[in-house]
């Protein structure tokens, strides 16, 4: 190498060439960094939200002397392997997956969304659907649901619509209205909407339901060319749902049936297992595509971008310790590994931030030290103390960055590719506008035989019968846009005039 160039370098990082072999700067995941700078939006900014490895740094410095912690939703878990069945290496240079026969331990948590700890498992809701793969690169979480697609686009109304979820704040209720008049004031929910109240709406358990990563993210190969990619799980024990009377009389007699399903299954030796595929979307595609493609509310057409099955993943080993392996288990998107990144969903960069920000809250600024989170590669940072920090790999390290005394520093062989951002202006651009969020659902309401759309619209029926009259009205005319029989079939059931579109 050059000499100016070696001096050039040094001077930049503050270490040498032999010290740079020696120890990768990580994330505390265990994920290595290529570059300790913040990431922008050209040399003069603004800052990036998917700027992972600096939120981290400021988040755990923001609690290094207040823990705080908070409750978490009711899940099931389980532990398990990830083997590679297929060859994605043209599209992604990520460790874990760059062999066929390959084998990754991992860590799956099953739950239901809205519903709080005490939920019966057999209700209406959708399912979260979270994984923790071990690699040797760090610790990559899928953080997805058993739906392909989501309520909203834009994270500003990700906390709203939770709060209809949950309890009015007067009456200490589940409230229809609070849920209604949201979904009626959010056309781009009815895709949602219309898969909770279809006949998929209430898995027969964890098993026989599919998985979702949902949202759109990176691969990136060995010479840094990006693709964009959905992840699917498909479950190898088949689809099974219950209507609503099966739904009704399980809870009455086992409010945890889904937990008792998988946990007996696994003690029996049945291990469930999902065959997992991704698709795949080149860049030029996606800025050629007729809808966003980072839109979290549509899905990508599977005659135009099929699924390319790459593993297996079984679920083989019961948690020891209920609270120690499961409900302490802390997942969140901006656990990556080199290989896989973000993309422009507006969801996903939310969420990196938001779920990161969840676990420090609910389990402490050192929850990844905790077992059922640590990596199980070498982890080393400059992040120190704060409620309950072990520090084991620590010691007399230094705690700060660039320094002379052989601390870990990046390695630029793991640095993303630059993500071309354009030249858009940068606003608070209205998520409502010149969205089609009708076409999808349509096509998905006519998938429906006529006895699924009659369960399907009496199910909704019976829901908006709790609404105010104004509430009904906007909710009709939501469906009507979707499908003129949709609006006529709920609006019948209602004893409503289906309403004039305006």
């Amino acid at each position: 190498m050059d000499s100016h160039v070696s001096r050039k370098d040094t001077f930049r990082h503050g270490i040498n060439f032999e010290i740079m072999n020696k120890k990768k700067l990580t994330n505390s995941n265990g994920s290595p960094i290529g570059f300790q700078q913040a990431m922008t939006v050209g040399p003069r900014g603004p800052v990036l939200m998917q700027d992972v490895q600096l939120l981290e740094q400021m988040q755990h410095f923001n609690r290094e002397r207040i823990p705080e912690r908070q409750v978490h939703a009711k899940g099931s878990g389980a532990h398990g392997t990830f083997t590679v069945t297929g060859d994605i290496s043209r599209y992604t240079n990520a460790d874990f997956l760059s062999q066929v026969g390959r084998q990754t331990d991992m860590f799956a948590r099953f739950s239901t969304v809205a519903g709080e700890r005490g939920a019966a498992d057999a209700e209406r809701d959708v399912r979260g659907f979270a994984l923790k793969f071990y690699t040797n690169d760090g610790n990559w979480d899928l953080v997805g649901n058993n739906t392909p697609v989501f309520f909203v686009r834009d994270p500003y109304k990700f906390q709203m619509f939770i709060h209809t979820q949950k309890r009015h704040p007067k009456t200490n209720l589940r409230d229809l209205d609070m849920q209604w008049d949201f979904w009626s004031l959010c056309p781009e929910s009815l895709h949602q909407v219309t898969i909770l109240f279809s006949d998929r709406g209430i898995p027969k358990s964890y098993r026989h339901m599919h998985g979702f990563g949902s949202h759109t993210y990176s691969l990136i190969n060995a010479v840094g060319e990006r693709v964009w990619a959905k992840f699917h799980f498909r479950t190898e024990q088949g689809i099974q749902n219950m209507t609503d009377e099966e739904s009704a009389e399980t809870i009455g007699s086992d409010r945890e049936s889904h937990q008792r399903d998988l946990f007996e299954s696994i003690e029996r030796g049945e291990f469930p297992r999902w065959k997992v595929y991704v698709q795949i979307m080149t860049p030029a595609q996606a800025e050629n595509f007729r809808w966003n493609p980072f839109d979290l509310t549509k899905v990508w057409p599977h005659g135009e971008f099929p699924l390319i099955e790459i593993g297996m993943m079984e679920l083989n080993r019961n948690p020891e310790n209920y609270f120690a392996e499961v409900e302490q288990a802390s997942f969140k998107p901006s656990n990556l590994v080199p290989g896989i990144g973000p993309s422009p969903d507006k969801m996903l960069q939310a969420r990196l931030m938001s779920y990161a920000d969840a676990h420090l809250y609910r389990v402490g600024a050192n929850h990844m030290e905790l077992p059922i989170n640590k990596a199980r590669c070498p982890v080393m940072h400059y992040q120190r103390d704060g409620h309950m920090s072990m520090g084991n790999y620590a010691a007399g390290a230094p705690n700060y960055w660039p320094n002379s005394l052989e601390g870990p520093v990046p390695h630029e062989e793991f640095k993303e590719p630059a993500m071309d951002a354009g030249t858009a202006i940068v606003d608070r651009y209205d998520s409502t506008l010149d969205h089609d969020d009708y076409s999808q659902v349509a096509a998905l309401y006519n998938l429906f035989s006529e006895g699924e759309k009659d369960r399907l619209t009496t199910r909704i029926a019976r829901g908006l019968l709790h609404c105010r009259p104004e509430v009904q009205q906007r909710a009709l005319e939501n469906f009507k846009r979707v499908d003129a029989d949709y609006g006529l079939q709920i609006a019948q059931k209602l004893g409503l005039a289906i309403p004039e579109l305006v």
